[in-house]
């Protein structure tokens, strides 16, 4: 049987501060990720879905193992995909031409993202996918669902649950995510885009 592990961090607990402070990931990390991951395992015994990849989990389940399996594929693929503040962090290459042709602009497509992160109610995540097409497309997804269940490739998210920025930043969501631009690695996105 395949067993889920915690991702290491591929940066260092401090290093994303001020924007993510080393205690918030601390908490973020090592103890929610975890918490999810040790439910998912504890959870697949006996559901069948025991040897599938957490992508194919997400696409097949529901009830608790969607919940807990969307939460670890969603955390490993935010977590990975920061790095050290950048001042004027902005995509080049083809993901930076497919931002500029589709939404005008990287402030333009920046602006339409963070406002969809502010107002998702409740918990979920915001999130910069492709189609099958080659596409972009921002959705909002609650709690623990992954455009993948739409046939969308996730390139970038942003967590808007609370304890991903509460520590840091109390009620002001908005202060969050617009800090987040600071630290995105924006090769990493790019590497997420699938051959189409």
């Amino acid at each position: 049987m395949a067993k889920h592990e915690l991702i290491p961090l591929p940066y260092a607990e401090n290093e994303l501060e001020p924007v993510i402070s080393g205690k918030t990931l601390s908490f973020h990390h090592g103890k929610h990720l975890l918490a999810y991951v040790n439910n998912l395992n504890a959870l697949l015994p006996g559901s069948g879905m025991e040897d599938l990849s957490i992508e194919e989990i997400v696409k097949k389940a529901d009830g608790g193992i969607l919940n807990n399996a969307g939460q670890v594929m969603n955390h490993n693929l935010y977590f990975k995909q920061f790095r050290k503040p950048q001042n004027d962090n902005a995509p080049a290459g083809k993901l930076g031409k497919l931002i500029q042709e589709q939404f005008g602009s990287f402030e333009a497509f920046k602006d339409e993202f963070t406002k969809k992160g502010a107002t998702l109610f409740g918990s979920g995540w915001v999130w910069l996918s492709i189609d099958k097409q080659g596409k972009l497309v921002i959705t909002q997804e609650p709690n623990a669902s992954n455009p993948i269940q739409k046939g969308l490739a996730p390139l970038l998210t942003f967590d808007v649950w609370e304890h991903a920025y509460y520590l840091d930043y109390q009620n002001r969501r908005p202060d969050h995510i617009a800090a987040l631009w600071q630290i995105v690695n924006w090769e990493e996105i790019e590497s997420r885009i699938p051959a189409l």
